[in-house]
């Protein structure tokens, strides 16, 4: 039997019978939407719902948008992620900006839990946490989606994506950034692998712990500066500040509330007079200079980012499933914060 959330009748945003494409609330419900879509589309696969049966259609539909393309894995040909194209069955009002409306949107969705789809999204969860999910053959049919359709010439594409799918658009996002394309991204609970220092409730002691973290990772990176490794990942860095993500994270969810301190412990150190050490710091992750230290092979850390528009859910969530799910981002009743942060 279907979940009620997953049903747009009875959980999706049906508030939104107009939207403002440049109202940053409709283009925040609209993507997270396009996402579960991603999701509902798989689990109408495992449970082999019939067209006239299908729960997806609708979190696209309502907002005049049509199935482009399925994202089918390779491994197990789970639907992993979904290209929509924007088909407004009447012409936009005034209230709308053809400017801010995307042609397409690019979503991805996170690990599913049940069914079997769940032993392949958990290797791509180690995947991430080793920085490795480049090499994963989801992330080239994914990246070359996005190059294909780029390619086609249409216009203001989004990438969207949950959890792990918010890394998969984040990791090809900053591919297209090398390439001079900077596509509007919204990542939802985006994965940072760090320990939980937001769960700290002492601010003095995580504060401290932040500061202490952020000299060492800069000493080690000055160390390391002659290193041809270092320098490349340092130019890399520095090309994606112009590319400025939406990402959207909760307290609660310890998977991805790290943000909130990587993006706000740069102000504390500008005002400590520590600015330049915590613009160094934040390019790089001390495992990383470790490993390149002594000689082994590491990868770029996926979450580092120079810029980004950080959403914060103020609303209190009553466990790490509701703090970290989907759902809440779509919702009109939240209690939410946001800031723009650039390097």
């Amino acid at each position: 039997m279907a979940s009620e959330k997953d049903i747009f009748e009875l959980s999706g945003p049906l508030h939104l019978t107009t939207v403002d494409w440049t109202d940053v609330d409709h283009r925040r419900m609209i993507a997270a939407s396009m996402v579960q879509g991603v999701y509902i589309m798989q689990r109408d696969r495992q449970e082999n719902r019939q067209v006239s049966e299908a729960l997806a259609p609708p979190w696209w539909n309502f907002f005049d948008f049509e199935l482009h393309t399925k994202l089918i894995d390779d491994a197990d040909s789970s639907i992993f992620g979904a290209i929509y194209q924007f088909k407004p069955k009447a012409l936009p009002n005034n209230t709308l900006s053809t400017h801010s409306t995307p042609s397409h949107i690019i979503a991805f969705r996170g690990t599913v839990t049940k069914g079997d789809a769940f032993s392949r999204d958990l290797q791509l969860d180690l995947h991430f946490v080793k920085n490795i999910l480049h090499q994963s053959s989801r992330f080239e049919i994914a990246m070359q989606a996005v190059r294909n359709l780029v390619a086609s010439g249409s216009p203001n594409i989004w990438l969207t994506g949950h959890s792990l799918g918010s890394a998969m658009a984040m990791l090809v996002g900053k591919n297209m950034v090398k390439n001079g394309v900077f596509l509007e991204s919204h990542l939802f609970n985006p994965p940072f692998v760090s320990p939980p220092m937001e769960n700290i409730k002492n601010r003095k002691v995580k504060h401290g712990i932040r500061i202490a973290s952020s000299f060492v990772t800069a000493g080690l990176a000055v160390a390391m500066k002659v290193k041809k490794n270092h320098e490349q990942r340092k130019s890399g860095f520095l090309d994606l500040a112009g590319w400025v993500p939406c990402l959207y994270v909760n307290p609660g969810d310890h998977i991805c509330s790290e943000y909130i301190g990587y993006f706000g412990h740069r102000r504390k150190m500008e005002k400590i007079g520590a600015g330049e050490v915590e613009r160094l710091a934040t390019q790089h992750s001390i495992t990383g200079l470790f490993m390149d230290a002594i000689g082994m092979e590491s990868h770029e850390p996926l979450h580092l980012l120079p810029s980004a528009n950080l959403t914060v859910n103020l609303n209190r969530a009553r466990d790490l499933k509701e703090a970290h799910g989907i759902h809440q981002w779509w919702r009109y009743d939240q209690q939410l914060e946001s800031r723009t942060y650039r390097s």
